[in-house]
């Protein structure tokens, strides 16, 4: 069951282990493939983070702008939410200058890391169909399509208006509430991963509040009405987003044509720095499955009260 929004129960300690699970959701964010969800999933703490977003709702709103400020921070789980929120900040900050200086030192090897990480969250996403069936097998083929076709015809550089940082922002927030869905993946996909991670390690403070501004509106709005498809049309909905991914996977393949950076190609010959590189990928792999199945028996136990 769902734990309830107020916890007066929690000591300084609770929100300390709070923190960490926010720093593995943070680090899990960072990188591409890897969901944020599966880890609140996996640390016991999903179904509450999803009330928690839902609490910010229009009296929240209304008692925070009529400066009822006891009864809004009443309303909202603020404890929750900024104990984690302070653990993601840390784990951004200190993981984003490891992964920017490996993109430019080791761009095929980490590209094949998370080629891994998004091609087992494809495996792992197409399981929660509970029946795929001619409507849901349309619904994926074209999600791919429209993929592989949209990330082909992305340009090499996206705007880096505000507008567009915005919308990178409220789009990557997706991962707060989707397992599977990792919202450094939507960075990529938007030609923004590497242009945030630089605004992080630059300390872009105008950047990152244009880009946070973007993840709280998402929040509020997109991620509540991807909630409301997944109640609604739930099947439907995840077999168009297992698509979505694997026509995707164009945007991390690992080996480019070096002369635009943008045709596929493959490897010139199979030597030491390709086997390494196939097993960097092999290893992204399985960390995905394992964390799914981490998730999943933690999951059993709840499902059995």
């Amino acid at each position: 069951m769902p734990l309830p929004l107020s916890r007066p129960d929690r000591t300084f300690k609770d929100y300390l282990g709070l923190a960490s699970r926010g720093f593995c959701m943070g680090a899990a964010d960072i990188v591409p493939g890897v969901s944020g969800g599966t880890m609140a999933f996996i640390l016991g703490i999903y179904h509450e983070l999803l009330d928690s977003i839902k609490a910010a709702d229009a009296k929240f709103l209304r008692l925070l702008f009529s400066l009822r400020l006891r009864e809004a921070a009443h309303h909202l789980p603020w404890r929750f939410l900024l104990s984690l929120a302070a653990g993601i900040i840390l784990a951004i900050f200190s993981l984003a200058h490891f992964l920017e200086s490996q993109l430019v030192q080791h761009p095929t090897r980490v590209w094949a890391f998370f080629f891994g990480l998004v091609l087992a969250s494809v495996v792992t996403v197409s399981r929660n169909v509970s029946s795929w069936n001619p409507a849901t097998i349309t619904a994926a083929l074209i999600a791919l399509a429209g993929a592989y076709l949209l990330v082909s015809a992305t340009a090499a550089h996206t705007p880096e208006t505000v507008w567009f940082l915005f919308l990178s922002g409220a789009l990557a927030t997706v991962a707060m509430i989707l397992p599977g869905i990792s919202g450094a993946y939507i960075l990529v996909l938007l030609g923004k991963y590497r242009f945030v991670l630089a605004a992080v390690n630059n300390r872009d403070i105008l950047t990152l509040a244009v880009v946070l501004a973007g993840a709280a509106l998402g929040l509020a709005t997109f991620a509540r009405f991807l909630s409301w498809l997944f109640s609604r049309y739930h099947d439907l909905t995840v077999a168009a987003l297992t698509g979505l991914m694997l026509g995707s996977l164009r945007k991390v393949w690992p080996w480019k044509n070096t002369a635009n950076n943008t045709e596929l190609a493959l490897p010139a010959a199979l030597d030491t720095e390709v086997a390494i590189t196939i097993t960097i990928g092999a290893v992204g792999f399985l960390a995905v499955l394992l964390l799914t199945w981490l998730a999943a028996r933690r999951q059993q136990p709840a499902a059995a009260h």
